[in-house]
């Protein structure tokens, strides 16, 4: 029988890369070569992740596990490898699903998925192989994240029981706390959808407080390490009722905020005995809910209807039912494809602006990135503010706060168009001002230290 690949030549290849890497010496490569060489092993690295994925469902076959002791090929595979019992099986899940998948099995061969997005591509288009040109698509022109999203919504349409599924979700609910080999303290979740907003709703805004405070102080940190001091703060608060003097710590707060009925203030007046006053909320933490009115009233998903938490994930329409009666929430109605109506549960008129934008555009304009509505995106007006004097959603792109300062600081743009797509550097030739032949710029970029006088529409949402 004619063996493409034999076990002696994949053994060869281990050891001449063996013998390379261990001459590699950092230092001594020159500086021009090191992206090159560092995208050269990357190509390694997904080839040989594909050539596992393909093989890992061979492994069971084989039933090396039993052999060797463990409770199954999920276990004996994390033992190898060092990997998490959670990861071996979705290798495992995604080498049994990509042999009834030829073009994800082709992108494999090619090296063009990463492990985890052959993963989620591998679950999704099992549960839906029409989807699968689709996905590999996504892959190659967006972020992981962005990927992850997609393949949720697909395995949501094509599951024929969502309730059920919620229900399991449920019923597998958990939450794991443990110390490390450092002595770091670790925490891990998993829930539905609905109540992972819930706890966002909470936990969002005193990262923005946090966040907002540590840059009035000068401090740069990763919004993950504000995320752990909100989950902190969060529990402290809990433990004094009413005790809001965390804001005194860090800096009042100065994000926007609206009003919400029915909830009191506790920080609205000093005097104890006053009539309870309005909460308010800041709309970026709401959970913005999509759903495709036909499945609103039907009480079901159809074909390619959604229902579904922006950030979060899909739910299923009952579960969207009753999330409804909770004032934190926005509904945006759909026709399945755009936004046709913005339902405003109590607030104001111009938040219709906001909530279409963070349901159109949840991530950051720019292609590739992957910064999502939780991580400090920013409304940024493609004719600038002071120009026009007025906000509309066509004059609006959202950007991550790195890329608004390389587009404010350093003279950065987006290509002309709308949606996601790239932002080039003043030499690129797709840089608009370069298109328009040495027309003005509208807003000249600076090139100085940042300025002390805030952006008009430097709001994070």
């Amino acid at each position: 029988m004619f063996v493409g690949v034999q076990l002696r030549q994949v053994k060869d290849l281990e050891s001449a890369l063996r013998l390379q890497v261990g001459r590699l010496q950092p230092g001594d490569v020159a500086l021009t070569d090191a992206p090159g060489m560092w995208q050269a092993y990357d190509a390694i690295e997904r080839l040989a992740a594909g050539a596992k994925t393909l093989l890992a469902a061979r492994v069971e076959e084989s039933g090396v596990a039993d052999r060797a002791g463990d409770r199954g090929t999920a276990e004996y595979l994390a033992r190898k490898s060092g990997s998490s019992l959670g990861a071996a099986r979705a290798s495992l899940e995604a080498s049994k699903n990509v042999a009834d998948l030829p073009q994800t099995t082709a992108a494999l061969r090619r090296g063009e998925l990463s492990r985890p997005q052959a993963e989620a591509i591998a679950h999704a288009a099992g549960a839906n192989p029409g989807a699968e040109r689709s996905l590999l698509h996504k892959a190659a022109n967006s972020s992981l994240s962005e990927l992850r999203e997609a393949c949720a919504r697909t395995r949501a349409q094509a599951d024929p029981d969502p309730e059920a599924t919620h229900r399991r979700i449920h019923r597998d609910r958990r939450l794991s706390r443990w110390s490390n080999g450092e002595g770091a303290w670790n925490l891990t979740a998993r829930g539905t959808p609905d109540a992972g907003s819930r706890f966002n709703a909470a936990l969002d805004p005193i990262i923005d407080e946090l966040f907002q405070a540590a840059r009035r102080q000068g401090r740069h940190e990763p919004r993950e390490a504000y995320a752990f001091d909100a989950l902190v703060e969060l529990a402290r608060r809990h433990g004094t009722p009413g005790d809001t003097s965390g804001r005194a710590a860090t800096g009042e707060s100065t994000t926007r905020r609206y009003p919400v009925d029915g909830y009191e203030d506790p920080a609205a007046s000093s005097d104890k005995r006053a009539v309870p006053r309005r909460r308010f909320v800041d709309p970026t933490h709401l959970a913005l809910l999509r759903v495709d009115l036909e499945a609103l009233v039907r009480g079901h998903t159809d074909g390619d209807e959604v229902c579904e938490i922006a950030g979060v994930g899909p739910v299923p329409v009952d579960a969207a039912r009753r999330l409804l009666g909770e004032s934190i929430l926005k509904l945006v109605i759909t026709n399945g494809v755009d936004v046709a109506n913005v339902t405003h549960l109590g607030w104001a008129p111009s938040m219709a602006q906001r909530v279409a934008l963070l349901w159109r555009s949840p991530a950051c304009t720019v292609l590739g990135c992957p910064r999502v509505h939780r991580q400090g995106i920013q409304h940024d007006h493609r004719t600038p503010w002071t120009a026009i004097r007025e906000t509309t959603l066509d004059n609006i792109d959202r950007l991550c706060g790195h890329h608004h300062d390389l587009k404010t600081r350093r003279g950065w743009a987006l290509v002309p168009g709308t949606g996601r797509r790239p932002m080039v550097p003043p030499d690129d030739p797709r840089h608009p001002d370069r298109r328009a032949r040495g027309s003005p710029r509208d807003d000249p970029p600076s090139v100085g230290p940042p300025s002390d006088e805030p952006c008009p529409f430097d709001d994070a949402a």
